[in-house]
């Protein structure tokens, strides 16, 4: 009774944490099952170690860097790789290129698929800078990295997505409609 007392907010704001966790977790990997089971990793991991959050104000920062570090553990274990700080900058997810950019759904799919495209450590950046509207500073905290890399990935993965959307564009002979978010 006492410990449903003490930790059912703490317990609410957690679970409501999860579709947060998934957006970031499958933006991060573009697997629905991995997705899945890496937020169920960390709201396991979370709430075994709930006692070492000491400010409930940054759980949403505190669970995606739990998060963060079940991906990069089931990134280890692939063992397909020799460097996850090389892999970050380096290594292209293998999703196929943008499809057709005609209605506004296609928009979307196009600039998910750009974004699957991009490299591991920069769509981290750019989904928790850009989607998740998190600070650089708590973005640095979460993946473990200096602020400047932060600024950096973030600056590469935008010129990146411009220029897969521009030369997918091109390709097709029209401009998309996009606006400019930031």
């Amino acid at each position: 009774m006492i410990s449903t007392l003490l930790f059912g907010p703490l317990r609410t704001g957690m679970q409501a944490q999860r579709p947060v966790l998934y957006r970031i977790a499958y933006a991060w990997c573009h697997d629905p099952a991995l997705a899945d089971d890496l937020v169920q990793e960390a709201m396991a991991k979370a709430w075994a170690r709930r006692a070492q959050l000491r400010d409930e104000a940054a759980l949403k920062a505190w669970m995606v860097s739990i998060m963060n570090h079940c991906w990069l553990d089931h990134l280890r274990g692939r063992r397909d790789h020799e460097d996850i700080e090389e892999m970050h900058d380096e290594l292209e997810s293998p999703v196929d290129s943008p499809e057709a950019c005609c209605n506004r759904e296609q928009v979307i799919a196009c600039v998910r698929a750009a974004v699957a495209r991009l490299p591991l450590g920069q769509r981290q950046v750019l989904t928790l800078v850009d989607l998740e509207e998190f600070g650089y500073a708590d973005v640095a905290g979460i993946l473990e990295i200096p602020v400047g890399t932060v600024m950096s990935r973030l600056s590469r993965a935008r010129a990146n997505l411009k220029r897969m959307l521009d030369q997918k564009a091109d390709q097709q002979g029209a401009q998309p409609v996009l606006r400019r978010v930031k």
